[in-house]
């Protein structure tokens, strides 16, 4: 399929959404930073504080870069901003009304698994875009979908026997997409992006319940 937009349309919409939304990025680091210490926190809210932040990430990304940037330069942003507000809502719902969201850090294989995926997304993803494209406007970091999406999961890896395995769909279909991007525009990074819906598909669908 013709992609129909250009390299540098498509990098453009990361600068503006970057100097756009100052400093806002640095608060979904820092709170990025605060749930992977709440992994392997005892506090009584941890699940419902890492559930928030993933889905309230999730619904940011659809209203704010794909419905209010992206489709500057492609109306299919409006679908693909509806399907990560429905992501971010289905954590909502299985944080706050289901109680399927339990977070933790073990010894497990997924576990380890897991933490690799959101130190990739949340540090050596927008490390790698940093140095290849030589500009903090065009640096691709959480709160975009990419690296959003291999962070998240990461965490899904954390989950316990209870988390629900439809919230994998949606991610795993970004993962197709966003393949697009590195193979179209040299986010080779996003290639990292199928591994992990593969890899956290076979590990969580072999956890017994």
């Amino acid at each position: 399929m013709e992609i129909p937009f250009t390299t540098e349309q498509f990098f453009s919409v990361f600068e503006e959404y970057n100097s756009t939304v100052f400093p806002f990025q640095w608060i979904i680091i820092l709170l990025g930073m605060f749930a992977l210490f709440l992994i392997h926190s005892k506090h009584s809210s941890k699940n419902k504080l890492i559930g928030s932040f993933l889905g309230l990430l999730w619904v940011w990304i659809g209203i704010v870069y794909h419905i209010i940037f992206f489709t500057a330069i492609n109306k299919l942003a409006f679908v693909f901003g509806g399907f990560f507000i429905l992501q971010g809502v289905l954590i909502l719902i299985n944080t706050f009304l289901k109680d399927r969201l339990i977070f933790s850090f073990s010894s497990h294989t997924k576990n380890y698994f897991g933490y690799f995926f959101i130190i990739f997304g949340f540090i050596v993803y927008p490390i790698i875009s940093y140095f290849v494209h030589g500009s903090f406007n065009r640096t691709i970091a959480l709160g975009l979908p990419c690296p959003s999406t291999i962070f998240t999961f990461g965490l899904f890896m954390m989950a316990s026997n209870k988390f629900p395995k439809y919230l994998l769909i949606i991610p795993s279909l970004w993962a197709v997409v966003g393949l697009g991007a590195a193979i179209q525009f040299g986010v080779y990074q996003d290639f990292v992006m199928p591994i992990t819906a593969i890899i956290t598909g076979t590990l969580l669908f072999k956890t017994k319940k």
